[in-house]
């Protein structure tokens, strides 16, 4: 049995590392990873190959860049000839990423089946080319994994249930469990630790295009998060393309007592970050749940989620990026508490009941 796995950005390298090595414990199932290089720098992706023990991609197409159609016709026409040449059984995809819909429809245009991990998730906002790419890879696949019952209740809306979907629980969670112990066993001192002098500090992110494109939103991050440096250290590693869209608005990152602007992390430097700080401010969907998974409070820099059981429990708060001041007085309330003890996540397992799922039905 033979799958190919297309993964190109950091979160797709995390969800891989669990899932592939639950795919070779099976002993009859041959994976290669095809990498469509949509990150593609050292602290974005060769760092998390290293770290997490992922196979080296055995296919790198170095796309990246440039606008949304471009780039994901660029992937698609890279992934169409390597799945011509190797007719794989499957196509293994993850998440929504461009990478996620290029692997969906150039496998579903040669009748390759394929299998989605994290389907499901509803934003409801057609403006994130996320929710865009995610949509339309749920209705071209045959193996629909979702992650929590809201996403299979989503899936049940849009006409998809029955055999194809398989609510198996989060990868990433998967990820957090193995990966926060193999990050405690290293000790090494991380960048935040360094960066804030080893005082109580927040942890922020930011990447997603609606912020970073917005010249209104981020300066409206960057002012409420150098306010909040006032009172508690902030720590933010930033994302490249971040950095730039900060640097053309002339914003500055001058260094400024209990501001830290930093590099992007490896993800075992990311999880102990996490796990130390006093509260995260994200816009992104994986760090929201980690956050959760570590009993941490997380802001969120967007006007939706899709992980809409961490609002419900009080573990996350949404804060549109609008007003400086209401940004900096929701992560002011964030700081300190804690939500409802929930577990939406499933036990752990997620990565072995898709290798089982599909080791059965291929068989």
């Amino acid at each position: 049995m033979n799958i190919i796995t297309i993964v190109g950005a950091r979160p797709q390298f995390i969800k891989a590392a669990a899932v592939s090595a639950a795919l070779l414990r099976t002993g009859s199932i041959t994976e290669r990873l095809l990498h469509t290089g949509q990150h593609f720098d050292d602290n974005m992706s060769s760092v998390f190959f290293r770290e997490l023990g992922i196979p080296e991609p055995h296919w790198n197409l170095g796309i990246s860049g440039g606008w949304h159609g471009a780039m994901t016709g660029a992937q698609l026409a890279g992934i169409e000839t390597v799945l011509q040449e190797q007719t794989p059984d499957l196509v293994l995809v993850y998440g929504d990423t461009n990478s996620t819909l290029a692997g969906a429809l150039a496998s579903a245009k040669l009748h390759i089946p394929v299998a989605h991990v994290e389907a499901g998730l509803r934003s409801f906002n057609r403006r994130m080319p996320e929710e865009v790419n995610r949509v339309l890879t749920d209705h071209v696949s045959q193996w629909l994994f979702a992650p929590t019952q809201a996403a299979v209740d989503n899936l049940k809306r849009e006409g998809m249930e029955g055999e194809q979907v398989h609510c198996v629980g989060d990868v990433m969670y998967d990820a957090a469990l193995h990966f926060s112990e193999v990050a405690r066993a290293r000790g090494k001192p991380t960048p935040a630790a360094l960066a804030a002098a080893g005082r109580p500090y927040a942890l922020a992110t930011m990447h997603r295009a609606e912020n970073t494109d917005d010249p209104h939103r981020l300066r409206v991050i960057v002012e409420a998060l150098s306010a909040l440096s006032a009172e508690i250290d902030v720590v933010c590693p930033l994302h490249p393309r971040t950095r730039g869209a900060i640097e053309r608005l002339g914003l500055g990152l001058a260094a400024q007592a209990g501001m830290h602007w930093i590099d992007p992390v490896g993800y075992l430097d990311m999880i102990k970050m996490e796990q130390s700080a006093q509260l995260i401010v994200t816009d992104s969907g994986g760090v929201q749940k980690e956050a959760f998974f570590f009993h941490r409070p997380c802001v969120t820099l967007r006007d939706e989620t899709e992980w809409v059981e961490l609002l419900d429990a009080g573990w996350n708060r949404l804060a549109p990026p609008q007003s400086s001041a209401t940004l900096l007085a929701a992560c002011r309330t964030a700081l300190g508490s804690s939500g409802r003890p929930v577990n939406p996540y499933g036990e752990g397992d997620a990565a072995a009941r898709i290798a089982r799922i599909l080791q059965e039905t291929l068989a």
